[in-house]
């Protein structure tokens, strides 16, 4: 008689782990075709000759923070393999996102359509150059921050997740937001307007690293009491020595 096949904690705190990186992923990529302004400048920025009184971001920016979180998260308890297993599902995920983007919007809009072609080409058509972008920015920065997360592991002999967390992402996210703003608006905003908003995302990047460590570390409390203190020591050490396997199935 064939047996059930249940899933034990680790297997299923990575499908959550895994789901909610994913989820985060793909809506940071669908709402950054949206700039808004944060505030006025007290003062006047000037950036290679143009000057700038407002700090503007992209709304994409809102959903990142959770990914930066998962990400810590995964690489301190799955290590380097279980996070760019991850990372390249999310590769996957974004150009099926473009896929399905590009089929609707190449679909004939019904007369009683809420939403015409021509609002929805406009956004979803600025959001697929973005995602195009990101294809690329995504993959380089996400990996970047696996390699300088598990440089600082190394150096810091597993200690100080805070420095691990804020170090990797202050590392990668500057590449990974200006690769995403030169593919996806070059031609529509000048090079000095693209390299301010890099700045500005970027700075608020760095800035809610900082600001949710402590989230960081009370997401690590939690994950230890659900997966049990013996099993979570087990993995940490396993993901710091470059291995992961999920109750014996190991992740390459």
């Amino acid at each position: 008689m064939q047996t059930e096949y249940t899933l034990d904690r680790p297997q299923k705190l990575f499908a959550v782990c895994t789901a909610i990186f994913i989820a985060a992923l793909v809506l940071a990529e669908a709402t950054a075709s949206k700039f808004f302004t944060v505030f006025d400048l007290p003062f006047t920025l000037t950036i290679l000759g143009q000057q700038f009184d407002t700090v503007v971001m992209t709304t994409g920016v809102l959903a990142f923070p959770i990914t930066f979180i998962v990400t810590d998260l995964l690489n301190e308890y799955y290590g380097k393999p279980g996070i760019r297993f991850v990372t390249y599902i999310g590769v996957v995920m974004i150009g099926f996102e473009f896929v399905l983007l590009s089929v609707a919007m190449g679909l004939p809009t019904a007369p009683i359509s809420p939403v015409t072609s021509e609002a929805f080409n406009s956004v979803f058509g600025a959001t697929g150059r973005v995602i195009f972008g990101s294809l690329t920015a995504y993959a380089v920065g996400q990996l970047i921050d696996i390699a300088l997360f598990h440089w600082l592991r190394q150096k810091t002999n597993g200690r100080y997740l805070w420095l691990r967390a804020t170090g990797s992402t202050f590392g990668s996210q500057f590449i990974d937001t200006l690769i995403v703003l030169a593919v996806a608006f070059a031609g529509q905003l000048t090079f000095q307007t693209i390299i301010a908003i890099t700045l500005f995302n970027y700075i608020y990047k760095f800035l809610i690293a900082v600001f949710i460590t402590p989230l960081i570390y009370i997401a690590h409390w939690a994950m230890d009491r659900y997966l049990g203190r013996q099993i979570a020591e087990a993995m940490i050490q396993e993901a710091g020595e470059g291995r992961s396997s999920v109750a014996g199935v190991r992740v390459s």
